[in-house]
C-alpha cells in the first residue's frame, strides 16, 4: 500500500514528537531488531527509528530497508531519523485514522 502525499503528511505530523524507539548502529538490522521494532509497530502504528553515525549505510536506504523487512511504509527520512508506518493488525484497535 503506497501512501498519499496527504497521508504521509499526517503521519509526519503525529510522529514530529514522538521519541525513537530504537537504534540502528554500526551491528546493521538484525534480527531481534527487527522482531523489536515490529512488535512496536503492532502497539503503535507508528515509529521514529534512530540512525547512528556508525551506521553502515545511508539513512534513507537503510530507512526503506528497515520498512521493506518489517512490510511496513517508510513515510521519511530526515537526516538520521526514519519514521515508519504499518497498520496494526490487532483487532478493537484505536487505529490512525489517514482518511
Amino acid at each position: 500500500m503506497a501512501l498519499t502525499s496527504k497521508q504521509r503528511s499526517k503521519l509526519k505530523s503525529i510522529a514530529a514528537n514522538l521519541q525513537p524507539v530504537g537504534q540502528v548502529g554500526k551491528e546493521g538490522i538484525g534480527e531481534n531488531m527487527l522482531k523489536s521494532f515490529s512488535d512496536c509497530l503492532d502497539a503503535r502504528e507508528l515509529i521514529k527509528v534512530s540512525i547512528l553515525e556508525n551506521a553502515d549505510g545511508d539513512p534513507k536506504q537503510l530507512g526503506h530497508e528497515l520498512a521493506q523487512r518489517l512490510g511496513a511504509e517508510c513515510v521519511i527520512v530526515i537526516g538520521r531519523k526514519a519514521v515508519l508506518y504499518r497498520r496494526s493488525p490487532r483487532k478493537g484497535f484505536d487505529h490512525i485514522q489517514l482518511d
